[in-house]
């Protein structure tokens, strides 16, 4: 099994729509495929039609309540979802009790692996333990960045983390997300990426009223606008990328 993670220090820049439609896709290719939604605002949840878990975050880590015990099902074949809880606000906390205090999630994912292809974690902002942990379990994190300088630095800062840690930096896959084109500046870092952006993902997401209606839809994109080409190609291109990235081999 692999593990994808949608992280960004900075929040509202596209990571749960990323890791709902990336797994969408995932699913559709015949992948089964699971998301595990970390953050307690629970977007991914509720994309997904999943109830907020009942299970308190220090019963999952504890291993009192088993994760595979929480695993709900989606209206789409072969993608399944582990809601959010609100207690996962605490996670940071807990984690610090943890002993080896990185591995946790990896651990608590390793059984997975006899039946799902994929995890996709939707991660909450800021750097913390439950950050950490994501790293170490990820086989990669894409990065979503707005095409502004601002965006660009919180994706430096997340490399200077990375290599202030010994963290591998060839996990790390950013990629352009709410880019709109009508705007100069972000038409012209698209064009001419900075040094920073030249590992970056070639598909670029829109900013797109459709992304937008995925909360009034609660359902990925392609699943309620399949003639929006904008965004249901652009996240399709990402998902064939990330696909050949981790190793899936692809119609």
């Amino acid at each position: 099994m692999k593990t994808l993670a949608l992280y960004n220090i900075k929040g509202g820049v596209g990571k749960s729509a990323g890791a709902v439609n990336l797994a969408y896709f995932a699913a559709a290719s015949g992948l089964r495929t699971v998301v595990w939604d970390l953050d307690s605002q629970a977007a991914s949840t509720w994309y997904l039609h999943g109830e907020q878990s009942a299970a308190k975050a220090k019963s999952v880590l504890s291993g009192d309540t088993p994760l595979g015990r929480l695993v709900k099902p989606t209206p789409y074949d072969k993608l399944t979802v582990i809601p959010a809880e609100f207690s996962y606000r605490y996670f940071d906390i807990l984690l610090k009790k943890v002993d080896p205090p990185r591995e946790a999630f990896k651990r608590l994912l390793k059984p997975f692996s006899e039946q799902y292809s994929l995890a996709v974690l939707d991660c909450p902002p800021a750097i913390s333990h439950l950050a950490d942990n994501v790293f170490t379990a990820a086989d990669l994190i894409l990065v979503p960045v707005v095409p502004t300088h601002l965006s660009l630095r919180a994706y430096e800062q997340l490399r200077e983390y990375f290599e202030q840690e010994g963290l591998p930096l060839r996990k790390l896959k950013p990629f352009y997300s709410m880019a709109d084109r009508r705007r100069s500046l972000h038409r012209e870092l698209i064009e001419n990426p900075p040094a920073l952006m030249q590992n970056a993902a070639t598909a670029v997401i829109p900013y797109s009223s459709m992304v937008e209606r995925m909360g009034e839809h609660r359902a990925p994109v392609a699943a309620y606008a399949p003639g929006d080409d904008a965004a249901l190609n652009a996240y399709a291109e990402l998902w064939l990328e990330v696909a050949d990235t981790l190793g899936f081999k692809t119609p």
